[in-house]
Parts: structure tokens; sequence; C-alpha cells
């Protein structure tokens, strides 16, 4: 399910998580860690791959297209959790 949002909504979220989060959400989902962080903006695409986020410059950071929402959600359920 895609979900659309402004970019500084999303670091905003990513800001929020506790410490470790970004491993944990890559070892429960199976992906890298960078992969993670590259979900929520990073851009190492050495050691993290695509994740189905479009950006659109604009105000607020722009908006942010995400194709699927699996990272997003688990990082809602552990800010839920805390």
């Amino acid at each position: 399910m895609a979900e659309k949002m402004t970019f500084n909504e999303l670091r905003r979220i990513k800001d929020s998580l506790p410490d470790g989060t970004m491993s944990r959400i890559a070892s429960e989902l199976g992906i890298t860690t960078a992969t993670v962080r590259n979900y929520f903006g990073g851009s190492n695409w050495k050691d993290g791959t695509s994740v189905g986020i479009h950006l659109e410059r604009g105000p607020g950071g722009g908006v942010v297209m995400l194709d699927d929402t699996t990272i997003l959600n688990r990082a809602r359920n552990i800010l839920d959790e805390s």
C-alpha cells in the first residue's frame, strides 16, 4: 500500500525512533540496515538498496511517495511500543 507524506514528516518519524531501531527493523525484515536508512532519506547505495521512495522537492522538505509502507509501519509499531 502506498502512502504520501512530506519528507519532514518521514524524518520526524525516523528521528523519534529509539537507538538501534534501524538494525532491529533490518533484522526483522531480512534486509540491510543501510536499506532501512535509505528508506528514511539516506543515500548509501553501496551497501543498501532502493526501497520505492519517490521525492518531489518542495516546501516541508518536499513530498515523499512510499510505494511500500512495510518499513514505515514497523517503525510506527516500534514508536507505539515505546
